[in-house]
Parts: C-alpha cells; structure tokens; sequence
C-alpha cells in the first residue's frame, strides 16, 4: 500500500483515493512508493516517491549500440580492445 502524507491542511477519503489513482495511471502500479500531498488553499501540490529503477548505459563501440561487450565474439573483443581511446 502506497504511503500517503498531507500536510497544509486536509482532504477528503475521495480526493486521496483520487490522487492515489492518478499516481496509479501515471506509473506503473507498484512504481510509487510514497506521495506527498501539500494542500495550499484551493490548490495541491503532489510529490511522488518513486522506486528506483536499474539503469543500464549503451554506448557506441566499433559502430555498434551496446550495454555491454558479453555477447561479442573473440575478434569484436579484440577489436574494441586495440582501438585508440580519445579522452
């Protein structure tokens, strides 16, 4: 269950099930761990939590998009192991 903190005032049982499902069908389900919900007169602000995600670099090596050199053959290896590296 997502955890919910309001804070400059209060708001009803439906506005935070509303915001909660707003959250739920902007992200994934499960994405947001947590929201903010700051109340300022007729307007809200609304904070989201969100897990964090892995992130995975690809880079341009010898002409080709990669994560990682894994699935390359011995002389792909070869080849990005014996190109000038330009800093």
């Amino acid at each position: 269950m997502m955890q919910v903190n309001v804070t400059g005032g209060e708001i009803s049982r439906e506005e935070r099930a509303a915001y909660i499902a707003r959250a739920n069908s902007k992200y994934a389900i499960g994405t947001v761990q947590a929201m903010d919900i700051h109340v300022d007169g007729e307007y809200v602000d609304l904070h989201y939590h969100l897990t964090p995600r892995p992130f995975s670099r690809i880079r341009r090596i010898t002409g080709y998009l990669v994560g990682d050199m894994s699935h390359w053959n011995d002389a792909k290896a070869a080849e990005e192991r014996d190109r000038v590296k330009h800093l």
